[in-house]
């Protein structure tokens, strides 16, 4: 089978994209889908992701995390698959699009720039040492003084897997170094990937609304600086609800070609 893919990256979070409009890959293969992320003997990616004509919407997102297996919302890849599909020439400046945890606005500038607009956050769990909230995908969040000393895979692995979210399908984790009121630096373990990203678009959005709800910063937006580069959060507050939330940041074309699997 010879599967035509184009590779994006947003801050260095990679993921393979197919235009599946004609609906000929085999979604049900997970073996498949993890042999094209394999950074030694496929093309290498922290996920896969599809897209899809639908009804109502300029096109339907389908996110696989690199173990092969339907994720919950990519925030990161929700950018790339923007400018994807404006690369595909099914969108100019502005996307609706339909994705796992419901529709998303964007806008794309000339320079492939992209606010994506996220899910509303109702709920935000305070405990003592972390907080937890989902935007889009659940999120475990740890504020830490130094966040270049830590062990991200090991220590993420262990809450990962831990008995807080043993029963709950894991979480993916973040920890989140304060730089200034209004800057964040963040590493996440990503669940899926089972190890450090060089970045997590709902962990990043997760990071600045907890950040802003425990007042660890102090208004919006909010930059967040992670190991593959900068992005924006912007919120608004109404009756303690996060709404109008954007993730804001650059989405860039790497390569195409085809593969035979």
């Amino acid at each position: 089978m010879k599967v035509h893919f184009y590779k994006y990256q947003g801050t260095g979070n990679d993921f393979v994209m197919i235009d599946n409009r004609s609906l000929f890959f085999p979604k049900e293969n997970q073996q498949l889908i993890t042999s094209l992320c394999d950074r030694r003997f496929g093309i290498g990616a922290d996920g896969l992701i599809l897209l899809e004509n639908t009804s109502n919407y300029d096109f339907r997102m389908i996110y696989y995390n690199s173990d092969g297996r339907q994720g919950t919302m990519c925030g990161n890849g929700g950018r790339c698959v923007v400018a994807f599909a404006k690369q595909l020439g099914i969108i100019t400046e502005k996307a609706l699009f339909i994705a796992v945890d419901g529709e998303h606005n964007a806008l794309i500038d000339p320079k492939n720039e992209v606010q994506l607009q996220m899910k509303d956050v109702n709920t935000i769990d305070v405990h003592e040492g972390y907080t937890f909230l989902n935007t889009g995908s659940p999120h475990h969040i740890i504020f830490v003084d130094d966040v270049e000393a830590i062990d991200v895979k090991t220590e993420g692995a262990a809450i990962r897997y831990g008995v807080l979210y043993r029963d709950k399908g894991g979480s993916n984790v973040n920890f989140v170094e304060r730089v200034s009121p209004t800057v964040l630096k963040v590493r996440t373990y990503e669940r899926g990937v089972e190890d450090e990203t060089y970045s997590c678009g709902t962990g990043v959005t997760a990071a600045a609304i907890a950040a802003f709800h425990t007042k660890i910063t102090t208004s919006s937006p909010v930059e967040l600086h992670t190991k593959g580069g900068n992005l924006k959060v912007l919120f608004d507050i109404e009756d303690n609800r996060y709404k109008n939330v954007y993730l804001c940041g650059k989405a860039s074309f790497v390569f195409e070609g085809t593969i035979t699997t």
